[in-house]
Parts: structure tokens; C-alpha cells; sequence
């Protein structure tokens, strides 16, 4: 059976996440209704990351297979026409080796948290950022960011309903810095903790409010200690940005617990 890889985009404000729910109003459920009435078949799409209720992707990636050969092309405009007026798009479809798996052959994954510094309130951007109505110390955030970069245990920043079997992560990135009124985060990693992101965020948010030091962030991370976490921040600031791999089918330990994504 041929396998296809789709890249897609999606605003999560009216979505319950990625992951199918009994409602329908998952992203994951959208995709699939729209693969059903192309193609006549049911099948299973498969993510790169279980984006969250209220989470945005600019570069989310799936895969399932068809029982025919079909153009890419061809699958990418029925999908689109057949996911309005669902708030998401195919950016691009590609058939792909049947090794590929969009979620254990991921080398790495991106995020971009946005934050409103300024206090009017968003409106255009309604949904789309954490808006604050206060200034936050950006460079103070980025001193502090770089305490959490590299291989640590991360049960700080991990959901108590995290059902990853370790609490370990290499994070790769974890950049702050300011854009005009908005503050910009971006992390990225081979595989993140349930919550992860949006936990760091509200802790980081901490210290550009001069709440926290920026040493103090190492603490928390120390700490090994869900409460020493900052509150979490909301999800509708958070996108997964892209998805990058290597080798089709590569899988590293940190990705075989079964658990690859923020939440």
C-alpha cells in the first residue's frame, strides 16, 4: 500500500488538539472525514506531535496509507477542498517509503511561543498570542533560558499526566527574544514532555516579570519538582513551527517511550 507524507497548518482555537476525540473536533478527525469522501476508505493518519486543544501548527506532519496509487498533487487539493471550511490546509503531500512514520522518524521538532506585551488588546491576533498588558524583561528571559538548554531531567517542566516513561529530554533550543510587542520563544528538541513548552513559558514569563532571577530558573530545574514549576501558560500563544528528519524509520530512545510532543 502506498504511504503519503502531508505537511499541514492549522489554527487550534476551535479544535480539541491533534489526537481524534469522540466529538470529531479533533484536527486528527477533520483529516480523516476529508480522507474518507476522497477516497472512500477509513484510514488511520498519523502526527508528528498531539498539539493540544487550542495549539497552532504552521508545519505539522502526518502520514497514512492508501489502498491505490494516487498523485500527491491530487491528494493535497481534494484534502483541501474537502476540509472546508475546517480551519486547516495541506501545505504539501508527497508519497514516501513505507518506513517512513511521521512521529518515530522525526529528528527534530520547533516551536514558537508568542507573547503580547503591550496593553491594548489583540485583536487581529485574537487567540494567536499570550497577551500580558505589561512589558517583560526579554533579555532577562534569555539569560534564563539558557539554564534549561542541554540534557536534563525535566520533571519540573513535565505535566503530572505526562505518560512518558522518563523524564529526560535534550533540549536543543530555547531562545527568547523580542519582536516590536511581542516576546518570541523558540524551542526546539528531538522529543518533548507532555506540557513541556508551555511549562517553561509560564516559568520564563516569571523572570521577564522580575518575579524570578534568571539563576532562579536553574533551581526550578534542580529542583526535579512539578511545583517548583511556574504556572503554565496558556496554548493559544504555542505553534509547532516544522518538523525535520533524517533517515526514514530512525528511532532514538528518547522517542521509543511514546511520547514526542507538547501538549
Amino acid at each position: 500500500m502506498p504511504r503519503y507524507r502531508i505537511t499541514l497548518e492549522y489554527d487550534g482555537t476551535t479544535f480539541t488538539g491533534w489526537q481524534s476525540q469522540p466529538d470529531g473536533k479533533a484536527v486528527q478527525d477533520a483529516v480523516t472525514r476529508a480522507l474518507l469522501k476522497m477516497s472512500g476508505e477509513r484510514v488511520i493518519v498519523r502526527a508528528a506531535g498531539r498539539t493540544d486543544s487550542g495549539v497552532h501548527a504552521m508545519g505539522q506532519v502526518a502520514h497514512f496509507e492508501l489502498s491505490k496509487d494516487w498523485e500527491a498533487f491530487r491528494i493535497r487539493e481534494a484534502l483541501n477542498y474537502h476540509l472546508r471550511p475546517a480551519p486547516a490546509a495541506v501545505l504539501d503531500c508527497a508519497e514516501v517509503d513505507t518506513t517512513f512514520d511521521a512521529r518515530f522518524s522525526a529528528t527534530a521538532r520547533h516551536y514558537l511561543y508568542r507573547i503580547l506585551t503591550r496593553r491594548a488588546p489583540p485583536v487581529l491576533d485574537r487567540n494567536r498570542v499570550w497577551p500580558l498588558f505589561a512589558s517583560l524583561d526579554a533579555d532577562a528571559m534569555h539569560d534564563a533560558a539558557g539554564y534549561l538548554e542541554g540534557h536534563h531531567d525535566f520533571t519540573t517542566f513535565r505535566a503530572a499526566a505526562c505518560q512518558a516513561k522518563s523524564p529526560m529530554r535534550t533540549l536543543d533550543r530555547l531562545d527568547v527574544s523580542r519582536v516590536g510587542e511581542e516576546i518570541h520563544i523558540y524551542a526546539s528538541a528531538r522529543s518533548f514532555l507532555h506540557n513541556q513548552v508551555r511549562s517553561m513559558v509560564g516559568s520564563l514569563k516569571l523572570v521577564g516579570e522580575g518575579k524570578w532571577q534568571p539563576r532562579d530558573m536553574q533551581r526550578a530545574l534542580q529542583a526535579v519538582d512539578r511545583t517548583a514549576c511556574g504556572p503554565v501558560a496558556p496554548p493559544q500563544g504555542l505553534y509547532l513551527t516544522k518538523v525535520d528528519y533524517g533517515a526514514a524509520g530512525a528511532c532514538s530512545p528518547e522517542q521509543s517511550d511514546g511520547d514526542s510532543t507538547e501538549e
